[in-house]
């Protein structure tokens, strides 16, 4: 399933994996992100129940220079988790980065195999107990196609992380890429119109979109590879949450949380009640609609998804024996900065927001280390001074807070 846009994007990834990387810097930082985080893994796809000591069998389905396959191959190398992460692609070039990145790291548990997502189906290969695609259905032919091969070697019980364009936080560059064909046809080679690029941005006028468009800064901060993604690719589809979700269901899945949640609460950014009357008939997908329409800066969709047939499988947050972990954060540090006010601000490309914490977020913050349990957690907050029932309630509180906001999470239970 090529056509001369797929054949164009093919020569794009030779000439400019993406995105760039340079293997030296494995030294000083993992890359990370979403999807693919292993807790993010463990949590919203698997409900905090899949036991860590099995072995995971994971697949990223479009792995180009190689950030989701290092990041999530590395932290299950750091927790000591049984399993491999299979990188797939047909990009040459996107591969010796990868394989470089993974040798600085000393990975031995990533499996490299070429080839296109669209030949998965009687491949052979998998199945896969989770599956990331980042970036890669919005270039493809027929997206449902490639959504569908996917699901063909997902797991029982498995799930799949995406990442697609979203059309509102993206305003500005389907004008310059316009403009850029218009300039420098796909057909022409790619160094020549990363040039065409360059000086068409230079001269792009004040009144050009993009130029008001602060958080989309590939082409400003992602050398020659990020700036022929953004401005020059041969194909480009932006999906709205409806459409992604629509995407999503036709291939017989359903999406267990949009990535973070709270921004997708229309509540977060409505505190009219009479608005909030209204939003609370609207149905998941509408409200996250509403939120992508009203708030105009959503540049990308990331959702974890799961089979439609699947039974729902909440993360168990009222087991003593759940332990909660924290996504890249220190719980003592964080403890430590919250205002005295106890409101957590948060920042999503440009749009801040006011997260109230309980009286006991702190405590409960800094006893968060990825080891203790809830119960043993709660009882240390008790005898430090703090009353049982009160203990619960900000308990609770604290959960339903901070779980929107994807930071803090379940870990996978060890046995």
């Amino acid at each position: 399933m090529t056509d001369s846009a797929d054949r164009q994007l093919a020569a794009q990834y030779e000439a400019y994996p993406y995105p760039a990387r340079d293997p030296r810097e494995e030294a000083r930082r993992l890359v990370v992100g979403s999807p693919s985080h292993l807790r993010e893994v463990d949590h919203w796809i698997f409900g905090a129940r899949r036991p860590a000591s099995r072995p995971l069998k994971a697949l990223m389905a479009g792995g180009g220079s190689g950030d989701g396959t290092i990041m999530l191959a590395q932290q299950m190398a750091w927790l000591g988790r049984p399993g491999r992460v299979t990188w797939l692609d047909r990009s040459a070039q996107a591969r010796k980065v990868a394989t470089a990145r993974a040798a600085a790291r000393k990975l031995e548990n990533i499996a490299f195999q070429d080839g296109s997502i669209l030949e998965l189906p009687g491949s052979g290969l998998g199945p896969f107990d989770y599956i990331d695609c980042c970036g890669v259905l919005h270039h493809l032919p027929d997206p449902a196609a490639g959504l569908a091969a996917l699901v063909s070697v997902l797991a029982p019980g498995g799930g799949i992380g995406l990442m697609v364009y979203a059309p509102h936080g993206r305003t500005g560059v389907y004008m310059l890429q316009d403009a850029l064909r218009l300039l420098t046809p796909p057909e022409e080679a790619p160094p020549e119109r990363v040039e065409v690029a360059k000086r068409l941005w230079k001269q792009a006028p004040e009144t050009a979109w993009l130029r008001r468009n602060s958080w989309i800064t590939d082409h400003l901060k992602g050398g020659d590879a990020g700036l022929y993604d953004l401005l020059l690719n041969p194909r480009d589809i932006a999906f709205t949450v409806p459409q992604l979700a629509a995407l999503v269901a036709g291939a017989g899945l359903r999406i267990a949380t949009l990535v973070e949640p709270l921004r997708y609460d229309p509540d977060t950014w409505l505190a009219d009640p009479k608005l909030r009357a209204r939003t609370a008939r609207l149905d998941p997908i509408q409200r996250a609609a509403l939120a992508e329409a009203i708030c105009g800066n959503m540049g990308i969709h990331i959702a974890y998804c799961v089979r439609a047939e699947d039974r729902v499988i909440a993360p168990p947050w009222e087991d003593d024996a759940s332990v909660p972990v924290l996504r890249e954060l220190d719980g003592p540090t964080l403890a430590k900065g919250l205002r005295a006010d106890g409101v957590l601000p948060v920042t999503w490309d440009g749009l801040r927001c006011a997260v109230p914490l309980p009286r006991l977020a702190g405590a409960f913050l800094a006893r968060v280390d990825g080891r203790r349990s809830w119960g043993e957690i709660t009882a240390d907050v008790v005898a430090a001074g703090a009353a049982p029932e009160q203990a619960a309630r900000d308990r609770v509180a604290l959960i339903r807070a901070m779980e929107p906001l994807n930071r803090l999470l379940l870990a996978a239970p060890a046995g």
